[in-house]
């Protein structure tokens, strides 16, 4: 796997904490969920059957597959390699209507927790967080501030997992910690 997540970006205060996951396998999955080859093929290598639904996410022990569109889905996992996961994709679709693309070193993931969270996405996160809309398990591609992010709903208390595309994710920290700022302990904006 790819390097541990940078030191400096760790924020907490009162009833939020904001860090920077370390590096994990991200692989864009495209193919038909109505196809019964496409969908065997990806659960004998994720142990998990493609959501067919907006905002729906599956996960297992070893990835979650986070629905991206109709026929598209990330492909997550921090307990596999990237290169092997993809291979192993590959190979069990092989001669099924399907794409597979390594996109792990394209993102980075923040993670963003506590009963403070939803206040600070709803400052410039047009997705409605509130627990009769979003919950643990859903998933949806969204903006913050102005960039495309998917947002994660990894906990009821809550806890959100924040994947960015790496060309902005100085950006993006620094839009969570200013959002975050009145909640932090003398650490804002570092």
């Amino acid at each position: 796997m790819a390097e541990l997540a940078r030191d400096d970006r760790l924020r907490q205060g009162a009833g939020i904490s904001i860090a920077e996951r370390p590096a994990r396998a991200c692989i864009d999955l495209r193919g038909d969920v109505t196809d019964a080859r496409f969908v065997h093929a990806v659960e004998s290598v994720t142990d998990l059957r493609p959501p067919s639904q907006g905002l729906a996410a599956a996960s297992g022990l070893l990835a979650s597959l986070l629905w991206l569109g109709p026929d598209e889905w990330l492909v997550v996992s921090e307990t596999q390699a990237s290169g092997e996961l993809c291979a192993r994709l590959r190979q069990a679709l092989r001669g099924v209507h399907a794409a597979v693309t390594e996109v792990g070193d394209a993102r980075i993931v923040y993670a963003v927790a506590g009963p403070n969270a939803r206040d600070v996405f709803a400052k410039g996160c047009p997705l409605d967080l509130h627990p009769r809309a979003f919950r643990p398990g859903q998933c949806a591609q969204t903006l913050l501030g102005k960039v495309s992010v998917l947002i994660h709903q990894v906990g009821q208390d809550p806890a959100y997992e924040v994947y960015v595309a790496r060309s902005f994710a100085d950006y993006a920290w620094a839009w969570l910690v200013t959002a975050a700022g009145e909640y932090l302990d003398g650490s804002e904006g570092k």
